[in-house]
């Protein structure tokens, strides 16, 4: 079994050992120790990465024999040691990533405790990530009981109260006020924040509250019937909010508002945004009625296939499908036509539509027949169908309708 140094000494980053056992595994080395500082993944919270003897340490697991295996890097760094089974060797944990490890965790005790002493709120479960850490409570909570816990977290911060750690077998901690029921047998490692909570974790800790540095929550949702809320501590804290007011800096300058005018400035702006929106809308809507009586003066008259007659107008046009449709929904609503409206982009976009009193033309079986052919997808009703991804030459895919449309 591996001794686990930073049980009792988180800020121990450099140590000696001995290599317990070394393989060779796919791509990477695996080594055990006699004893490590570093952290495997465990409890919520990810593994301590660094150097062993040289070798770049890429993941730490936790066997269920007691031993923690050291994933290293296969590819030697230059002056790497050579790792064979007794060797005494060196190890460095990355500090940066080991200390944010520290206030988020710590952090999340102080947080999850908060929410358990002002409103019973139990916390269900905890996520350490790369950016940004996560605790479900096990009911939803109000924006007031979130600002509160909030307030209450970062007092105890700012008391900094020390964190102690302490060992306890699983009978004594029984009879301690522990915040969550530990599953864990045998000897219970426990952190106690003093006057605040006490906890089994096997995580790793700072030594006072004061190092946390601040709890923020920056976003929360309902999630499992409970509340999932994101959180950070310290240095992550401190990246949100530069990056927060540089984006903030930037938004106001380009608007020439202050920040407290940035709510009431976005709702005009959308206002007006819609209000263009249906300004453009409308003046589509008149340019198509303008450029539907221009094709519909070069239709060409056709017999259809139930005998009946009626104009065509197949061309291939530059526009989107909102355009292609419009500019066809116009022509259809003069009598006797059929529009064909293909777009001149390949691969091409596809409108078919028909006056009312056209009977004779089935939009959708037109547009059917097109895909069929052409390829590509689409659907509609009789009087108006719409598709894309119609691949093939402009022309032969308006013959094409042409055909589908005439009498034989």
């Amino acid at each position: 079994m591996t001794t686990r140094l930073y049980y009792d000494d988180p800020y121990l980053i450099s140590f000696d050992a001995s290599i317990a056992s070394v393989e060779r595994r796919d791509d990477r080395v695996v080594a055990t120790l006699d004893r490590t500082a570093f952290y495997p993944t465990s409890g919520g919270q990810p593994f301590d990465t660094g150097t062993l003897a040289g070798h770049r340490v890429v993941d730490v697991v936790d066997r269920d024999d007691g031993q923690i295996e050291h994933v290293l890097d296969a590819g030697a760094a230059a002056g790497a040691q050579p790792l064979q089974v007794g060797d005494a060797v060196r190890g460095d944990v990355d500090w940066p990533r080991r200390f944010d490890h520290m206030q988020q965790h710590t952090g999340q005790h102080v947080l999850s405790a908060a929410f358990e002493r002002l409103f019973h709120i139990r916390t269900v479960s905890f996520h350490l990530g790369a950016d940004v850490s996560t605790i479900d409570l096990a009911r939803d909570v109000s924006q007031s009981e979130l600002a509160a816990a909030e307030q209450e977290a970062n007092r105890v911060v700012w008391d900094d109260r020390p964190v102690a750690i302490r060992y306890a077998t699983d009978a004594e901690a029984a009879a301690l006020p522990l915040r969550k029921e530990s599953k864990r047998t045998g000897r219970l490692r426990l952190i106690d924040i003093a006057d605040f909570d006490l906890s089994a974790c096997g995580g790793t800790h700072v030594a006072r509250t004061g190092a946390i540095g601040v709890i923020a929550i920056p976003a929360w949702e309902r999630f499992k019937g409970g509340v999932r809320i994101e959180f950070l501590c310290g240095g992550r804290a401190l990246a949100r909010f530069r990056a927060w007011r540089d984006s903030l800096a930037a938004t106001t300058r380009l608007l020439s508002v202050t920040a407290a005018e940035l709510p009431s400035t976005i709702e005009r702006l959308q206002a007006d945004a819609k209000a263009q929106k249906r300004a453009v809308t409308a003046l589509q809507a008149e340019l198509a009625g303008f450029r539907a009586e221009e094709l519909v003066a070069a239709a060409e008259p056709v017999v259809l296939r139930d005998g009946s007659a009626a104009r065509v107008v197949a061309r291939a046009l530059d526009g989107d499908a909102n355009t292609l449709k419009s500019l066809a929904s116009s022509i259809a609503t003069r009598p006797g036509l059929v529009a064909v409206l293909l777009s001149s982009s390949t691969p091409g976009l596809a409108v078919v539509a028909r006056s009312s009193d056209v009977g004779g033309v089935h939009a959708q079986q037109v547009l059917a027949q097109l895909v069929a052919e052409f390829g590509g997808r689409g659907g509609g009703k009789p009087e108006l169908a719409q598709g894309g991804g119609i691949q093939g030459d402009p022309n032969g895919i308006l013959a094409a309708a042409r055909k589908a449309i005439a009498a034989d």
